[in-house]
């Protein structure tokens, strides 16, 4: 336990100080670095193949619903910003902007691209002519700027990674099936692939994407009761099609507008893995999502190494062999210490051999999640590790999902209520979490919620746990109910 403590001490505690824990882990797990660049990372291989394996989960079912990869341009003329006056209006105080090239003014300032519905709406505006051009189904992989004053590493910088979905449809009710449709692909990825519980629904109009008709979410809980966004699903009406002349010739040989959708997530879902699952011994990685499943560790007095690799070198490829994410571990370190270190990068499971498991025929599996050891025969060993990792994955989810159940909140229905229950958590350094509650659907009641208690609605939930009757704020009936809580 003292080696344990040693080795583990660069990482503060979570009870201490959340953010610094966060920091601290994903700084000593070689995750990213930071740059020169204010709010600008560097993705490290470890880092960058978290969000590799998000791509894949997310590729998949996109290029299934008939959705296919393209790239647009990073510059975006101002003058398009300027086609679409509340979108421009949103993002105004984020946007860097391109001023000269070549030591020579530009005649038209370019922003980097904070989202790209104004470049891709000019290009569908060349593209789609008649109602055989629809539906267009574009995604982009691709970075994008947005200057954050305040930043954290992979939650939210000046610039960062994010697929954006870009459609076009001849009609309201296929544009908003595909912004549904793609908001449960998110839900779907996010819990069954990171083990992250969800809440689906709209948001509020305060907190609408700007240009929107509708906004869609999908929210998540961390470990220190915030509030992550975790991907959002935009129905745009003819909003942009109108600002960029999208029309088409439909069958009634009319011409329309068409309606369409944009759809976003990104490597923030890295930072809300770890926030999710992490504890104070560093990462644990959901089996599905974690670049190295499986870390194998020689073990036992160097004498008898050379007998203990005969065994291990074949078992290696085997396992290699069947598809399962391994790496051996054969550093000239003390088994202890690279137990800790395999732990705080979070493997799902670690798979000790030593001269009597040889004789044996046996290895030692141990949990991640739990830090349980088993003892496990050779024979079947590769179905023995699929079906504890699977067993692994629906553990964190349960866990989370259990977490999250303890800090959401169903009996707050004032603000004298949220005011007391904000103090005591506090008083007691426990998560604040998320309060269900009552909105009339007046903004300035939403305004004062988060005036005075810095509580932001998260979304409409589409199956709250229960129906709220009245406001939280102003005590008149409530028109929706809705989760708050405090967000990064």
């Amino acid at each position: 336990m003292k080696e344990e403590k040693a080795f583990v001490k660069e990482i503060t505690p979570q009870s201490e100080d959340f953010s610094r824990w966060y920091i601290d882990t994903i700084k000593k797990a070689d995750l990213m670095d930071y740059t020169p660049v204010r709010g600008c990372i560097v993705f490290k291989p470890e880092g960058f193949e978290l969000w590799e394996r998000i791509q894949e989960a997310m590729n998949k079912r996109f290029k299934e619903t008939g959705h296919r990869n393209a790239y647009f341009p990073m510059l975006i003329p101002e003058s398009f910003m300027q086609k679409e006056k509340e979108h421009i209006e949103g993002f105004n105080p984020e946007l860097p902007w391109v001023t000269e090239a070549g030591g020579e003014p530009l005649e038209e300032r370019l922003a980097l691209r904070p989202t790209s519905e104004t470049i891709i709406g000019h290009m569908y505006s060349q593209w789609i002519q008649s109602y055989r051009d629809l539906p267009v189904l574009i995604n982009q992989w691709a970075n994008v700027f947005r200057w954050e004053k305040r930043t954290m590493p992979f939650l939210r910088t000046s610039e960062f990674l994010w697929q954006e979905g870009h459609t076009a449809h001849a009609t309201e009710e296929e544009a908003r099936e595909e912004t549904m449709q793609m908001l449960e692909i998110y839900r779907e990825v996010v819990e069954q692939e990171l083990a992250i519980p969800v809440w689906k629904g709209q948001k509020t109009p305060s907190e609408r994407f700007a240009g929107a008709v509708d906004t869609y979410s999908i929210e998540a809980m961390m470990k220190d009761g915030k509030a992550v966004q975790a991907g959002t699903s935009h129905y745009l009406g003819d909003n942009f099609a109108r600002g960029f002349e999208i029309k088409f010739l439909d069958r009634d040989n009319t011409f329309k507008y068409v309606h369409t959708t944009s759809w976003g997530s990104s490597t923030r879902l890295i930072g809300s893995m770890i926030m999710v699952h992490g504890d104070d011994r560093g990462l644990s990685l959901p089996p599905r999502m974690a670049p190295t499943q499986v870390i194998m560790i020689p073990v036992g007095p160097m004498k008898l190494r050379e007998q203990v690799m005969q065994a291990f070198d074949p078992l290696f490829d085997t396992i290699k062999a069947s598809g399962i994410r391994v790496r051996a571990d054969l550093r000239e370190e003390t088994p202890g210490w690279k137990f800790n270190e395999w732990e705080m990068r979070g493997v799902p499971v670690r798979l000790e051999m030593g001269p009597r498991d040889v004789e044996n025929g046996q290895v030692i599996l141990a949990r991640r999640d739990t830090g349980e050891k088993i003892t496990v025969a050779l024979e079947g060993i590769v179905e023995t590790i699929r079906n504890l990792l699977e067993e692994i994955q629906q553990n964190m989810f349960q866990k989370a999902l259990a977490f999250r159940e303890a800090n959401s909140h169903l009996g707050i229905d004032s603000m004298e209520q949220l005011a007391s229950h904000i103090e005591k958590s506090e008083q007691d350094n426990a998560p604040s979490g998320w309060v269900l509650a009552g909105w009339c659907g007046d903004d300035a009641c939403e305004a004062k919620v988060k005036e005075e208690t810095k509580f932001t609605s998260r979304n409409i939930p589409f199956d709250p746990p229960v129906r709220k009757e009245t406001c939280i704020c102003c005590g008149e009936k409530a028109q929706h109910t809705v989760w708050f809580g405090r967000a990064y």
